[in-house]
């Protein structure tokens, strides 16, 4: 049986709608288009009181990293420049209002995501190995290819298919739970359990007992053999506790992310037939289209860091204690680091962006989700000829605030 018989379409996309009550807390309802109200902001300043929903006209709450903190001061940035300080000044800017001890207790929520300094840089360097470019092969292989192929199994014939949540919704939850070792048919109770993180901890708990006894070729494996290096420059085997924690992270960063932003490429490349057709006659192009894809329209346009002292910011005082907002999304569209920034160009010189975020928090699963995209589009074009959007479905709009993402890509081939 396919990955495609197995899984429960009307499951995928009650937890994959952006408009689903599961992630309307992220602000999914937002339909609007927010760069021209972030450019403005950007134009007439770096750096505002307020944080972005706020100051984009989003009506009512919405919750984030960051988010809401009613005690705290907010602030939002919207410039590139004003990124790159915030970026480069880790020890001012921190990623947590807090230090988390992830060794011992019950809470698995303490993650790499909430430490600062020498404790990131030990925690992290454990499983970088596993996610550097030169290992994206091994995604691919023993993961990616198998479940892109798998899922276009389930549509190939039919001449038709819905491929946000067909296709894009699955490929991340099958490519992470797969590299645990949960078989296909838990992957969606876990992805569906991510507010429950107890529930995901009895999931994985025989898994990685199993991998204590016998580690196979995997990243729970990879998890149970490190070890990490201590301040007194002794080191430990992971806890239980620890490995859950990196675990969750992953899992809610593998999952949660990388399905949209693989919808948000899909989707600009069908609306532009004629690239489309381009990419498909040469593969070299579609690189620089993902890349172009991440840089005009990144997932998650905003993170947020805390503000650990009084300090200045492009004009801005920044009291100690206050939440500052990074807007990605606005930084990405920056005219003063890219010429017609507004405009979905793959020709552009490729430089960085920030929609993966940057200094050392910056996304570790990044080579992985490029893989996972390239993989998925790739396939796509290889299997499904002329593939484009349906003419008599309604068009797939880009939508969300702390989420962006597509609605339905209903698309024909053949």
């Amino acid at each position: 049986m396919t990955e495609s018989e197995v899984l429960d379409r009307e499951r995928i996309r009650t937890l994959f709608d952006l408009r689903s009550s599961y992630n309307a807390r992220a602000g999914g309802d937002f339909t609007a288009d927010p760069y021209p109200v972030w450019r403005k902001l950007r134009e007439s300043g770096s750096v505002h009181d307020g944080t972005v929903h706020e100051l984009t006209g989003y009506p009512g709450s919405a919750f984030f990293q960051g988010l809401p903190e009613p005690d705290r001061p907010h602030f939002s940035a919207f410039s590139h420049a004003a990124l790159d300080q915030a970026y480069r000044n880790p020890e001012v800017f921190a990623s947590s209002p807090a230090a988390v001890d992830p060794t011992g207790g019950t809470d698995v929520t303490n993650s790499m995501l909430s430490m600062g300094g020498d404790q990131h840089r030990r925690y992290r360097a454990l499983v970088q190995p596993s996610f550097v470019p030169a290992r994206a092969r091994w995604w691919i292989t023993n993961w990616i290819e198998r479940t892109v192929h798998s899922l276009i199994d389930g549509f190939a014939g039919e001449g038709r298919a819905e491929l946000n949540v067909d296709f894009c919704a699955a490929i991340p939850v099958l490519t992470i739970t797969g590299s645990f070792g949960v078989p296909v048919e838990q992957a969606l109770d876990m992805r569906e359990a991510l507010g429950r993180p107890m529930e995901i901890v009895e999931m994985l708990r025989p898994v990685v007992a199993a991998r204590r006894e016998a580690p196979q070729d995997d990243l729970i494996s990879v998890l149970v053999e490190a070890e990490v290096k201590d301040e007194d420059g002794g080191t430990h085997r992971l806890s239980d506790a620890e490995i859950y924690s990196f675990a969750l992270l992953l899992l809610l960063a593998g999952s949660g992310t990388t399905w949209k932003q693989m919808g948000i490429t899909l989707t600009a490349l069908l609306q532009r037939p004629d690239l489309l057709r381009r990419i498909r006659d040469d593969r070299s192009k579609l690189r620089p289209a993902i890349e172009e894809a991440l840089r005009w329209m990144p997932t998650d346009p905003m993170f947020s860091r805390y503000v650990t002292r009084d300090v200045e910011l492009e004009g801005t005082r920044l009291p100690e204690g206050s939440v500052l907002h990074l807007c990605l999304g606005a930084a990405n569209r920056d005219p003063a680091r890219w010429n017609r920034p507004d405009e979905f160009d793959i020709t552009r010189p490729m430089r960085a962006s920030f929609a993966f975020g940057g200094g050392p928090h910056i996304c570790l699963g990044m080579h992985v989700a490029r893989a996972e995209i390239s993989t998925g589009i790739g396939a796509l074009l290889d299997r499904l000829p002329d593939l484009r959007l349906d003419s008599g479905a309604e068009a797939p709009r880009f939508i969300g605030m702390y989420e962006r993402g597509v609605t339905e890509i209903p698309v024909v081939f053949g």
